[in-house]
């Protein structure tokens, strides 16, 4: 009851606060992240298998110390209690997902299209002048419920303070160095592999509670078909699921860094419009009072 107590409060904290607007943990982790890229990428002409060891080397420098020291100050007899609240709190993310997709509607809204390109793109790694943008925030909401959200409450129910520390550590990781691009294939393979066995077990359980929370039978079909053609494999069962959970068709051709990428359709049924970024905001909050009420239960029956 303990665990599910704290998740609450660091919800509700989420909720009412936010994200810490100065001395945010997870921006001064990207800094410290981006100068130990500095010093650990190498140059030019180093071999890609040697490049690869060396991202391993990064990840290990960068997250070991960080979880070891979560798992020693959790355990502290005082403040070991607030201190799990506030890591979780820390590593939550859904008011500010709920802002940034809030952003987006409210400038479409009010007819201002090259703002709400603009609030989408802080959400996406398109380019936002090619941006299909009710599409792109929802498949930013749905994957982000997971990334920044559910998956975090996962490790947090596994493994206490650390747990949700090494997670959204990893997975901030993996959304720095975790491109298939010529500087990050081989630095962020370690990166891109450890958020994928951290989210593994999240996103499953992600897709399964989008697909309960919203058109059940829909949502497993498209996870059922579609998942699988998603080149992430992790992100493809969240938004087929969730797309399918909302009856809307989400995927398809989309450009990053000038070149367009063929992706696959997902979900089915129509076209999304502004609408439907609030639908799926809904679906994540209904995601997360399902998981506090399993949570709770297990824990009732536990006692």
């Amino acid at each position: 009851m303990t665990t599910v107590v704290l998740m609450a409060a660091a919800l509700l904290c989420d909720w009412l606060f936010g994200e810490p607007r100065r001395w945010h943990p997870l921006i001064g982790f990207g800094r410290l992240a981006r100068a130990a890229e500095g010093r650990l990428y190498g140059g030019p002409d180093l071999p890609a298998a040697d490049r690869r060891r060396r991202g391993v080397a990064a990840v290990t420098v960068l997250l070991l110390p960080f979880t070891a020291l979560a798992a020693v100050l959790a355990m502290a007899p005082v403040w070991g209690t607030p201190f799990s609240a506030f890591m979780l709190y820390a590593a939550l993310g859904h008011r500010s997902l709920h802002d940034h997709a809030r952003a987006v509607t409210a400038a479409l809204s009010s007819g201002d299209e090259q703002r709400a390109r603009l609030c989408a793109s802080y959400m996406v790694s398109r380019d936002k002048d090619e941006l299909d943008i009710a599409p792109a925030t929802i498949e930013s909401v749905l994957e982000n419920g997971n990334d920044a959200v559910l998956g975090a409450l996962f490790w947090f129910a596994v493994a206490g303070a650390p747990g949700a520390v090494l997670y959204r550590l990893a997975n901030t990781l993996d959304a720095m160095w975790g491109y298939r691009n010529e500087r990050y294939h081989a630095f962020g393979w370690a990166a891109a592999k450890l958020d994928d066995v951290l989210n593994y077990l999240p996103a499953r359980l992600t897709a399964c509670s989008y697909a309960l929370m919203g058109r059940t039978r829909a949502a497993l079909t498209c996870w059922r078909t579609q998942a699988a053609l998603w080149k992430s494999p992790n992100a493809g069962p969240v938004m087929a699921a969730g797309a399918g959970a909302l009856e809307v068709t989400l995927g398809g051709p989309a450009c990053y860094g000038g070149e367009w990428e063929a992706r696959p359709a997902l979900g089915t049924g129509r076209a999304p419009g502004t609408g439907d970024v609030e639908r799926a905001l809904r679906l994540v909050r209904r995601t997360v009072w399902l998981w506090l009420f399993v949570i709770c239960g297990g824990a009732l029956l536990y006692a």
